[in-house]
């Protein structure tokens, strides 16, 4: 594995499969969590069916995690060999000329992003797993609906989330389509329906998380 990764194209198109995976995760979850809104039984039956079914739990969740650290990983590999590679520079080079704004702080938002997962850990992750396998506490399937509004009491911590997401929105902008560029859907074919989808998933999936997240803020009995 070592060797493949020591090619800067085949970081690249790890990079881009990390990506691509946790896309497919997002979509996922947004559409699990924007059932609370309108339904706390099928809220609950479905994060009941995914917090106790045995191929979630112990195949796809560590896989997400892997890719999660994978990919915020490989990131800042990408970043550090770009930036050894451009240690020559160029007195006439505009940054803000060659590239656009998102593709310039990837970066930047990538690290927001990540402390933003680190606090999800904690509020939800975390939690989940002392319940399950330290306390072995017994299972309620009713009980996801009423932690889920118990998150969202501090204003602090919703204006952490919505910040969050609008990074993950401006990451996605750029991230989106660079993904499926990477492993090869980069033609005059593609690339404006890749554009055009990005977008759209760029704006729809981080606001249906920042919706989620106020519509709770709001409509809280705590």
């Amino acid at each position: 594995m070592s060797g493949f990764l020591s090619s800067s194209i085949a970081r690249k198109v790890a990079m881009a499969l990390s990506a691509l995976f946790l896309i497919v995760f997002l979509l996922i979850h947004v559409t699990v969590n924007i059932t609370s809104l309108f339904s706390e039984n099928v809220f609950n039956e479905l994060s009941h069916f995914m917090g106790t079914n045995f191929l979630v739990q112990f195949l796809m969740q560590p896989i997400l995690i892997f890719g999660v650290v994978f990919h915020f990983v490989m990131g800042f590999v990408l970043e550090l060999k770009n930036k050894k590679s451009r240690s020559v520079k160029y007195v006439k080079y505009n940054g803000a000329a060659n590239a656009s704004w998102m593709s310039r702080n990837m970066i930047y938002s990538g690290l927001v992003i990540l402390a933003f997962i680190v606090l999800h850990f904690i509020d939800f992750w975390f939690p989940e797993m002392n319940h399950k396998y330290i306390e072995f506490l017994p299972e309620d399937p009713n009980r996801y609906f009423l932690e889920l509004q118990a998150k969202f009491t501090d204003p602090l911590r919703v204006g952490a989330y919505v910040i969050a997401f609008v990074l993950l929105s401006l990451h996605l902008m750029h991230g989106f389509q660079s993904a499926f560029q990477s492993v090869g859907f980069n033609n005059k074919k593609y690339t404006p329906a890749i554009k055009k989808l990005g977008t759209l998933y760029a704006v729809i999936i981080p606001l249906g998380f920042i919706i989620i997240a106020l519509y709770h803020y709001f409509n809280n009995p705590y």
